[in-house]
């Protein structure tokens, strides 16, 4: 089975980066490695001492897709002594989750994921989506003893029906991921990716990404950030009115605060900055 190795990696925590929030297919095995899927490809992701190591995957796998998706190309030290440098109080934030790194995911997976997640927890959120690709995903094929499917296309989703989807134990977001299924088919995929580019501003992203039925203020934050590189996006949940109280004083319903809070002081790696916060927050709870 082919695996690549990369040597001398830096910034780059396999907890840090699949453990904060950002997505819910990657699962820790017991010799502190994660296993998951993404892209309809099935890989296994080690750090040994400082390097990476991606099994089942080729050179060209990493070329075309592990790359990009990992964000290698992506200084993120510069990022945390910039932000050090802009806001001491975030130090000991990345202090606790100095190796994340964002995901470059699939805009599809993204936005199913997240409308999954709304007023959810992380394990539930894991088992309905593992739930959707398994009925409705395309088969992989067996990989570390357990058959993986890819998620499952937005015209497979679209063809259900509410009924479909009672295995998957969705509840009421049954109804939004089926009516956001059959809006995505009609706009296409291009309409969706032309969201990443540079010519296109947050604001015009999140006016568009929220007209698709089940994505609120949060989960649209989220998709710009994980999926549509919108850097300056902000997602705020309980997890970070918590820390934007506990760190900067702010009251927690205090939203359009903390949002002008952090565009004023993180600017454009406000996302990021997010992610360090959130990730501080939740591992300071379970503490």
């Amino acid at each position: 089975m082919s695996r690549i190795v990369l040597d001398e990696v830096k910034d780059f925590n396999l907890e840090h980066i699949f453990d904060c929030g950002q997505c819910f297919r990657w699962n820790a095995e017991d010799d502190g490695s994660y296993t998951g899927v993404a892209g309809g490809r099935a890989v296994n992701v080690a750090l040994s001492g400082k390097s990476l190591v991606i099994d089942n995957a080729t050179s060209d796998d990493f070329e075309e897709f592990w790359r990009d998706y990992f964000d290698m190309d992506t200084d993120y030290g510069k990022i945390k002594d910039a932000l050090r440098a802009q806001d001491p109080v975030i130090g000991k934030a990345i202090d606790e989750g100095e190796g994340i790194r964002l995901l470059d995911q699939e805009i599809w997976e993204t936005i199913i994921s997240f409308i999954i997640s709304a007023n959810n927890n992380i394990p539930r959120i894991k088992g309905c989506i593992e739930s959707l690709c398994e009925n409705f995903g395309e088969k992989i094929g067996r990989y570390r003893g357990k058959t993986r499917y890819a998620f499952p296309t937005a015209q497979k989703l679209a063809s259900l029906t509410t009924d479909d989807l009672v295995p998957c134990r969705l509840g009421y977001r049954a109804k939004y991921i089926i009516n956001t299924a059959k809006m995505y088919t009609k706009l296409g995929d291009k309409y969706f990716e032309e969201l990443k580019g540079e010519d296109v501003s947050y604001e015009d992203a999140f006016k568009k990404i929220s007209q698709l039925q089940g994505v609120g203020p949060k989960v649209a934050n989220c998709i710009l950030l994980f999926s549509l590189k919108k850097r300056d996006a902000f997602p705020i949940d309980v997890w970070m009115k918590k820390v934007m109280n506990h760190l900067y004083g702010f009251e927690e319903e205090d939203v359009k605060g903390m949002e002008k809070f952090a565009s004023e002081t993180f600017g454009d790696v406000a996302g990021i900055a997010q992610q360090y916060l959130f990730y501080y927050m939740r591992n300071k709870a379970l503490d």
